[in-house]
């Protein structure tokens, strides 16, 4: 394996505490990981770490920059951590002839509306939806709109400014919160495209389930499949815990497995990884949305797979050396490996790419923003963290930053992880331990103007 070919391009909108774990994974595997980002392009490289900065809200010139900076030396691999540089990256993958998502698929994907418009097209199962300016203010029942129905905007995502509305009075109230919040200037600063409309689509009554995937040269393979146990109704649709594996029935299983495929297929995703959400109700399963990128945040933590025989035992050699290590290990030896590891070795085509999800069931809790306000303290982490099953808590909100509550928000307060024998047993783990965590959020005042902090 030629040098050039160790390393990989990571596409990341910040330098934050996900994309520290793909620097583990890279550093594990002899790696060598190279930053695309949107920092300010003023700044002499202020993280000595050589990221090249670009605009993502351009991504064909955020591309050619790429090309620019690798055209003559491309990296083995190209992978985007979030929505924002998914688009950058598979312009950047197809003018290297680096294997990826293509762009008019990854584009399909950031529009909720062209999502709705694939999944119709394909046959799939689709509510009805609507594309509504939001000036003036949309009047439903000259729209056909009907209730429950849910609105929300065409590109943002961690449901930030979704919301359900049963009755016209409650439509009127969320287009008018819509509004205030895709005037902001922390949106209007995005340069999001069609801030001046939304969509509204019917509500989908049912249970919520997310499926984390790879795509091989178009071939799926489901890693996980996460129950979503609480009730994701409305008003707004902030999510909390994931559970793995799947308590629903394994025919179900195999029908969001195969919904998952029809979906990746439909949009014309072909090489990457996915993670992708659904409803479950008696009519069958209903692709949500599908996006060309792995879960976010930390929640990637949730995820173990199991390394075995002599790709265990290697798989601290450098990259380069992994094909040509003779075996050393038992049948019987073992190790876990993180999902971004998986994906670095999924991306360099490493032996290992294939390592299963560990058999223990494991969950998430991205922990919740009870209400808006400025957090000032932050109590009893050390007794959730001693809540049998509990293996980690990562406050990720900092003291004295503004957080904002959902719908306007889109960040968590932190993550809390479980691993116990069965899916059971660590969500209530989770339920417990978040039972002990007490935050304190100070209402802004009105002549307050805070900076609302993101997170990645």
């Amino acid at each position: 394996m030629s040098p050039e070919s160790q390393r990989v391009l990571l596409f990341a909108a910040k330098l934050g505490y996900q994309t520290r774990s793909f620097e583990d994974a890279a550093r594990s595997l002899g790696v060598e990981l190279l930053y695309v980002t949107d920092r300010c392009h003023q700044l002499p490289d202020p993280w000595n770490d050589r990221a090249l900065p670009v605009h993502f809200e351009s991504p064909e010139a955020a591309a050619r920059s790429v090309l620019e900076a690798f055209r003559a030396a491309p990296p083995g691999a190209i992978l985007a951590v979030g929505d924002r540089p998914a688009l950058a990256a598979a312009y950047a993958a197809r003018g290297l002839g680096v294997p990826h998502h293509h762009p008019a698929s990854v584009e399909a994907c950031r529009s909720k509306l062209r999502t709705r418009e694939v999944f119709r097209e394909a046959g799939l199962l689709t509510p009805r939806f609507h594309a509504v300016a939001l000036h003036p203010t949309p009047e439903p029942a000259l729209l056909g709109i009907t209730f429950p129905c849910v609105l929300k905007p065409l590109s943002l995502s961690a449901s930030q400014g979704v919301m359900r509305a049963n009755n016209r009075e409650e439509f009127a109230a969320a287009a008018s919160r819509l509004q205030r919040l895709l005037a902001s200037p922390e949106i209007r600063a995005t340069r999001e495209p069609n801030l001046d409309q939304i969509l509204v689509e019917e509500y989908i009554p049912g249970r919520e389930v997310a499926v984390e995937g790879l795509l091989t040269d178009g071939v799926l393979r489901i890693l996980a499949v996460f129950d979503k146990p609480d009730p994701l109704e409305g008003p707004f649709f902030e999510e909390t815990i994931y559970v793995t594996p799947s308590r629903f029935s394994e025919a179900a299983q195999r029908a969001i497995a195969e919904c998952a495929r029809d979906a990746t297929r439909a949009l014309g995703l072909l090489h990457g990884p996915i993670h992708a959400e659904f409803r479950i109700n008696e009519r069958g399963v209903w692709p949500l949305e599908v996006a060309p990128r792995p879960i976010g945040g930390l929640c990637g933590r949730a995820l173990r797979f199991v390394l075995s025989g002599a790709v265990a035992e290697s798989a601290s050699a450098p990259a380069g050396m992994l094909e040509n290590t003779p075996p050393r290990a038992s049948e019987n030896s073992e190790r876990t490996i993180s999902l971004e590891e998986l994906l670095l070795r999924h991306a360099l085509r490493l032996s290992g790419a294939a390592a299963p999800r560990e058999a223990a069931a494991s969950a998430v809790m991205m922990i919740p923003v009870p209400r808006s306000g400025t957090l000032e303290e932050i109590a009893g982490q050390e007794a959730a963290l001693r809540t049998p099953g509990i293996t980690e808590l990562s406050i990720t909100a900092r003291l004295h930053d503004y957080i904002r509550a959902w719908p306007e928000g889109s960040s968590y307060l932190g993550f809390l992880f479980a691993r116990a024998a069965t899916p059971a047993e660590a969500e209530t783990a989770l339920r417990k331990a978040h039972a002990q965590l007490r935050f304190t959020l100070k209402p802004r005042l009105k002549t307050e103007h805070p900076a609302t902090r993101r997170f990645a």
